[in-house]
This record gives C-alpha cells, sequence and structure tokens, in this order.
C-alpha cells in the first residue's frame, strides 16, 4: 500500500514539474517573440502576450504553477533580453500575478468567467502597482513610472480577452483529458 502512495505521489510530481516547465517555457516564449516596443515608456516599455500562457497556466493549474509560470518566465525573459536590472522587480510581480489567480480560481466553484475576470482584475492592479513602485525605485521618480501605465493596461486588457475566449474550451479539454 505505501508503494502505491508513493509512486502516486511521484506521479504527481512530475506532472506538476511538467506543467509547470510548459507553461513557463510559453510564457517566455510570448514575452520575448510576440511583443512591441513602446517608445513612450521611460525604459522604451513593451507590451507582449507572455501574460495569455500566464493567465491559462493560473486559471488551469492552480496558484503554483501560476506563480512560477509567470514569475520565472517573465524574469528569464528580462534576464536574456537585457533587462536584467528588472528581472528581480518581475520575478515577485509577475509571480504574485500567477499566484493571485491561481488562487482566485483554484476552488471548483470559481471556474466561472466571473471568476476568471476578478482573476484578472487583480492581476492587473497588482502588475500596475507593482511597476509603477518598480520603476519610481530604479528612476528615482513618481511621475517617470506613469508613462508605462496606460502600456500595462492595454497589455493585460489584450491578454484578458484572448483568454476569456478561449479558457472555457480549455478548460474543457484539459477535464476530458484528465489533465485537471
Amino acid at each position: 500500500m505505501e508503494h502505491v502512495k508513493t509512486r502516486k505521489k511521484e506521479q504527481s510530481t512530475v506532472y506538476f514539474l511538467t506543467v509547470t516547465a510548459l507553461f513557463t517555457a510559453l510564457t517566455y516564449l510570448f514575452t520575448a517573440f510576440v511583443n512591441v516596443r513602446l517608445p513612450i515608456a521611460a525604459n522604451g516599455g513593451l507590451i507582449h502576450l507572455g501574460n495569455v500562457p500566464l493567465f491559462i497556466g493560473a486559471i488551469l493549474f492552480g496558484r503554483k504553477a501560476g506563480m512560477i509560470a509567470g514569475g520565472v518566465g517573465m524574469g528569464l525573459f528580462d534576464l536574456l533580453s537585457g533587462w536584467t536590472l528588472w528581472a528581480p522587480f518581475t520575478l515577485v510581480i509577475v509571480g504574485l500575478m500567477g499566484y493571485v489567480m491561481g488562487r482566485m480560481t483554484e476552488p471548483e466553484a470559481h471556474q466561472t468567467y466571473f471568476w476568471y475576470a476578478a482573476s484578472m482584475i487583480a492581476a492587473c492592479i497588482i502588475k500596475v502597482a507593482g511597476y509603477y513602485l518598480a520603476e519610481a525605485v530604479i528612476y528615482g521618480s513618481l511621475v517617470a513610472p506613469i508613462t508605462s501605465v496606460p502600456g500595462n493596461l492595454v497589455q493585460i486588457g489584450v491578454a484578458a480577452a484572448i483568454v476569456l475566449i478561449v479558457i472555457g474550451t480549455l478548460n474543457t479539454a484539459a477535464r476530458k483529458a484528465g489533465l485537471k
């Protein structure tokens, strides 16, 4: 009996690592290769679709997967793309976004469009406030970070629209495939 419990725990760990690694890689790829640089923000700014796999991973697989996929995926982008100074902030801010989204949508009763939208609004607040504070620290100004707010709002809004269109189908498919 103990052998069966150990094997199930090992399978669960492998499953979690696989799903989390997949969504971390997707978050990195969508951030690195599906983006537009903005000339109006203090450091150039960036609108990307990395939030799409982050949101999907957090909703489908929960707070731990969302936290790791978001923080590590986007933090890795910062490290590999020359935005190294931003990496620690991104790890915390986007990790918190993924954690909160996953936490808000983890209970089976919260797998509804209302909770999906509410979790995306929470993620938006975390992103805007988090990066505003990060820029205030980096640039030593409370005014300069204001230029990044519109880009962050567009970034989250576009990701939210895409995810809200596909999440119902993905959630159903994940259940049918036994992934949830």
